[in-house]
């Protein structure tokens, strides 16, 4: 698919979200749109993975008669497979076409016509449902939990009268059974692309929600392509605080090879989110564990280790900072829990202890975590003295993220650090485009950030490898100015040359009062002057 085709596709899409942008908010019909974008995904799947299986008896999956014998044993067999190689199953009847058809005559404008084989919100909440319960006690049980249970066809937000709610979602299901997603092309991740386009569209008009859910993607760019620097595959690569899976994704993007994703999520919705997110993008159930819980409080991948990790967690968060984690391996050997305002060092030790020996970890946090002292400062001093697992030090452009407009970092860590003696520090602060109310990271500013990065060159105004004395000496404040210096020298100013374009003016001025008094006089109006 062309990129005109592919911006087609989003822009369809898009517009068939639009339907339901006077109905709520755009968290919620985000919830919707995605969610049946979803349901068409693993239909089409079911359709091209049966008509594989039934391609030898010359039979098409739409066309099995469930009602017959032998109907009945076709999907016998092609459930048992399904549910292996997909993790789920759906019947012919339960395909999106045969809702969305079944729907069809609920979106003629002018159609009063209330017959019940035209009904379909009660079929279409069994379906989903049936989804899931294909799953149970299946390895893909967890992965497909309540998948659906933001998709609240009762709600009165969808319209006031169950009519209008069936209407309202037949004309969504018909608009979307017009487009093919193409998912035949094995090679192309079309669909995945688009999702994340409506994803990050949603995002920019959601404020300060956005950071619930997504990170910019050219900053998403930036932490993949730092956490996989000289590598062409990853075994594992691990999020604390994963949202949508945006991050996850984009690691794979780079990289190409990822045998497992792992991830932590506490917003309930998001979670179900990621997990949509990760199935649509060709993640097989089975390489992805995405977990929903509080990652400070309850981990739940704390003995593993994984090669890549990278996160954006939510900026200087409250946490518990109880004492009870003062015994707890994440934390206990730094002697200090980070403020109970501020968990940013929380996550920062919690992705520490989950990073392998032979990974590297890249993390967006707010700057206040390079200069603030207190029991930060005791920790971020422990990091480059005790441990020395700081790499690099990179500054972001202010008003690049969604919901908030304060400069950020990147911090990189490294248990096994090539350069043990320096720590590379990057302003990419005044390098980007501003796009409407928002700035962005362009390719070439990406692109001089990693390889600033992996060369560590000092570059003027830009960056400065600094040796780990000089940052002692700095009493281990890590403040980007302090070593990269951006100051640019003021022109001077020659004070006689103004002085003279003053008395310039002064003369000039004189002159144009004594025409205006002239003028004045001839057409007998008094002057103030």
């Amino acid at each position: 698919m062309s990129e005109e085709q592919k911006r087609i596709l989003e822009q369809q899409l898009w517009n068939i979200a639009n339907t339901l942008r006077g109905k709520m908010d755009a968290d919620e019909f985000r919830d919707y749109i995605l969610g049946f974008i979803f349901y068409k995904y693993l239909s089409e799947k079911m359709y091209i993975y049966a008509n594989e299986l039934l391609s030898e008896d010359n039979i098409e999956y739409n066309i099995i008669d469930e009602t017959t014998v032998e109907g009945k044993e076709y999907l016998a067999v092609i459930k048992e497979q399904s549910i292996e190689a997909l993790g789920y199953f759906l019947k012919p009847n339960e395909l999106f076409g045969s809702i969305a058809q079944k729907g069809g005559r609920n979106t003629e404008e002018d159609s009063d016509d209330e017959a019940t084989d035209n009904f379909i919100l009660d079929d279409l909440t069994r379906i989903l449902n049936n989804i899931q319960q294909t799953t149970l006690g299946t390895a893909s049980e967890d992965d497909f939990d309540n998948l659906f249970e933001d998709l609240d066809l009762n709600s009165t937000k969808l319209g006031r009268t169950v009519k209008d709610r069936n209407k309202l979602i037949s004309k969504v299901l018909a608009h979307l059974n017009k487009i093919d997603f193409n998912l035949s092309d094995t090679k192309a991740d079309v669909l995945g692309d688009a999702y994340e386009y409506l994803i990050a569209q949603f995002a920019s008009g959601a404020g300060k929600k956005a950071g619930e859910f997504y990170t910019p993607q050219q900053v998403s760019t930036v932490l993949a392509k730092l956490v996989t620097v000289r590598k062409s595959r990853l075994k594992s690569v691990y999020d604390p605080t994963c949202g949508s899976g945006s991050l996850l994704l984009r690691v794979k993007r780079e990289v190409g090879d990822v045998s497992e994703f792992y991830g932590q999520e506490l917003n309930r919705t998001t979670y179900n989110l990621c997990r949509m997110n990760m199935i649509l993008h060709g993640v097989h159930y089975s390489q992805f564990d995405i977990k929903q819980e509080d990652t400070l409080d309850n981990p739940q991948h704390l003995e593993q280790r994984f090669e890549a990790v990278v996160a954006n967690p939510p900026f200087s968060a409250h946490w518990s900072a109880s004492q009870i984690h003062m015994s707890d391996e994440r934390f206990s050997q730094y002697g200090r829990l980070a403020p109970t305002t501020k968990a940013d060092f929380a996550f920062v030790q919690h992705m520490i202890h989950q990073l392998a020996d032979n990974g590297t970890m890249a993390v967006v946090l707010p700057h206040g975590v390079l200069f603030r002292g207190g029991a930060e400062g005791h920790i971020r001093k422990y990091l480059i003295e005790e441990k020395n697992y700081l790499d690099a030090v990179i500054g972001l452009p202010a008003n690049i993220f969604y919901g908030t407009s304060i400069p950020t970092c990147i911090l990189v860590f490294k248990k096994c650090r090539e350069d043990s003696e320096h720590i590379i520090f990057i302003d990419a602060s005044n390098d980007f485009e501003k796009v409407k109310t928002q700035n962005i990271l362009r390719d070439c500013d990406i692109d001089k950030i990693i390889t600033t990065y992996k060369e560590r060159a000092t570059l003027d105004k830009y960056s400065y490898l600094a040796n780990i004395s000089e940052i002692k000496e700095n009493d281990y404040n890590l403040n980007i100015p302090r070593y990269v210096d951006t100051f640019e020298e003021e022109e001077q100013i020659d004070l006689h040359q103004v002085a003279n374009q003053i008395k310039s003016l002064d003369n000039e001025m004189k002159q144009t009062d004594a025409k205006i008094a002239e003028f004045c006089k001839q057409l007998n109006i008094p002057t103030l002057f």
